[in-house]
């Protein structure tokens, strides 16, 4: 925080503060609240309301929530980090809690509800004061001119949304939806906010620092941890000699430090008739494969080449014996 930004602190508080006094004492505001309410602008410049009815958007929380919080995710994901949208929840939690509790605590009825004339509508149930669109578009679009990377950014940033901020105050008078004080308050309230968000960098780095602590977390109990197999693929069926059905692990054979295969267990009778179908006898099945040697290929097996007949020789049979045989029995 440097010393700048609290001389601006300090003034925009006090500002803030005369604002409520003078609202809370009646004073030459409150006159004025009233007299730019019977000017009606709205119907002095009728051709503006259509275009200002889109314009008043941009101050809405939800829009431009959603708005500024996928920019600023596209950044968090570019750039490896997480602060864009913790200081974007942060000051949009602020902006809640500062601006909600002055809101209904003071109850103040807006122009369209207003009983009684020259007075400052206050602690009447209402909910109007500070404007929270005017509040809303300094936090929602100040947010990206604090975030900049560049100062050439940052102040081109800071007088898009000191622009989108005053034309939505503007607006909300124009519409009758809120008094001037209430756009004044509004003003200061949002200003408060980005003047105090450098006080939360340490929250916001250490929730970025546990976010990230979690992950590598969660990512070695992933890597080092037995992680789950489907199934369909951990049990695979084997035969015995016999020619009954036998399960085993799948992964019990990549396990094993030796080269023998672990004794499987018989499967059911039931599990026999599952397989073979409703009324049907288990259907027999050849013997598997076990040998604990790794089944070769043809062409990494030694070649066989006979040497000679196989025929043991028979040196006690005459040698025209075999000629003598007629070609077909009888």
């Amino acid at each position: 925080m440097s010393r700048h930004r609290v001389v601006l602190l300090g003034s925009t508080l006090a500002f803030y503060l005369a604002i409520v006094v003078a609202v809370l004492t009646t004073s030459w505001l409150v006159r004025l609240d009233w007299q730019v309410m019977f000017f009606r602008p709205y119907e002095q410049w009728p051709q503006l309301h259509a275009f200002l009815d889109y314009l008043v958007v941009l101050g809405q929380r939800g829009p431009t929530a959603v708005m500024v919080a996928a920019w600023l995710g596209w950044r968090s994901w570019r750039q490896h980090t997480l602060r864009p949208l913790i200081t974007l929840g942060v000051a949009l939690l602020l902006l809640n809690i500062t601006v909600g509790a002055v809101k209904l605590g003071l109850g103040r009825l807006g122009p369209h509800y207003a009983t009684q004339i020259g007075s400052a509508e206050l602690f009447a149930g209402g909910d109007i004061f500070p404007s929270g669109h005017t509040a809303n578009a300094v936090v929602t679009w100040g947010i990206l001119a604090y975030l900049a990377s560049t100062t050439v950014t940052r102040r081109v940033l800071s007088v898009v949304s000191a622009v989108v901020s005053l034309s939505v105050g503007a607006t909300t008078v124009y519409l009758g939806t809120h008094w001037v004080s209430d756009v004044l308050l509004g003003w200061s309230a949002g200003l408060l906010i980005m003047l105090a968000l450098p006080w939360f960098e340490p929250l916001i780095a250490g929730a970025e620092a546990r976010v990230f602590a979690l992950r590598e977390r969660l990512r070695r109990r992933l890597e080092t941890g037995t992680v789950p197999v489907p199934v369909a693929t951990a049990l695979t069926p084997l035969l015995s000699a016999g020619g009954k059905w036998q399960l085993r692990l799948a992964g019990d054979a990549a396990g094993a430090a030796g080269p023998q295969e672990p004794a499987a267990a018989p499967v059911p009778a039931t599990a026999q008739a599952a397989v073979a179908g409703p009324g049907h006898a288990p259907v027999p099945r050849p013997a598997a494969h076990v040998s604990g040697r790794p089944h070769l290929i043809r062409s990494e097996r030694t070649p066989v080449t006979p040497v000679g007949s196989r025929r043991p020789a028979h040196t006690e049979r005459p040698a025209g014996r075999a000629a003598a045989r007629p070609a077909t029995g009888g």
